[in-house]
């Protein structure tokens, strides 16, 4: 077969897979888009220690060579992205900081979603909506608190945070105590 015969029938190939429907768009309401998820990072992991996973929602490509193993081990210097489940194992926890400034300590055998994550250190309609499911968290408020609506749900109820470092502990079972840390003033 000539190149000729074989170009043709590429072309011919490629018109007739351009005239079938995606399956993508079979997979989508139109009344209801899916969500355009960032590539640009929102954070990043300052400690690590034991087990923790983060499971990015959106394929990410950051190397030519991306492990397949479900269970790689975090470590320090990984990057958080808008869409991301933070999980540590029994032994493990986890220091966190957003673009923003705001940071979260993370305890053993938690979780945690990062559902919304909008700065511009220029603007002030930044938001944050961070989910905390399971687990013990230490958290510092950053600018999005001060310059938009920083937000953090758990199992029990939704806080609007305006710059404060609340704990929250959230039991197997759903039980959930808050409490705010104190800053002792300087004498």
């Amino acid at each position: 077969m000539g190149a000729r015969a074989v170009g043709l029938l590429a072309g011919v190939y490629l018109c007739a897979i351009s005239l079938l429907p995606s399956m993508a768009w079979g997979q989508t309401d139109p009344a209801h888009p899916p969500a355009v998820l960032d590539a640009k990072p929102i954070g990043k992991v300052l400690t690590a220690t034991g087990p923790a996973h983060i499971e990015h929602a959106a394929a990410i490509i950051v190397e030519a060579k991306l492990s397949t193993d479900s269970a790689v081990q975090t470590k320090v210097g990984d990057l958080i992205y808008r869409g991301d489940i933070i999980q540590t194992g029994v032994d493990g926890s986890l220091g966190i900081t957003f673009a923003d400034g705001s940071s979260f300590n993370v305890s053993p055998n938690a979780r945690m979603e990062v559902d919304e994550f909008v700065y511009d250190p220029k603007g002030n309609s930044n938001s944050s909506l961070i989910s905390l499911v399971k687990g013990t968290f230490t958290f510092i408020a950053g600018e999005v608190a001060h310059t938009g609506d920083m937000k953090v749900d758990t199992p029990v109820a939704t806080m609007g945070i305006r710059g404060t470092a609340p704990r929250v502990e959230i039991s197997e079972d759903g039980t959930t105590k808050f409490t705010t840390l104190i800053e002792q003033t300087k004498k």
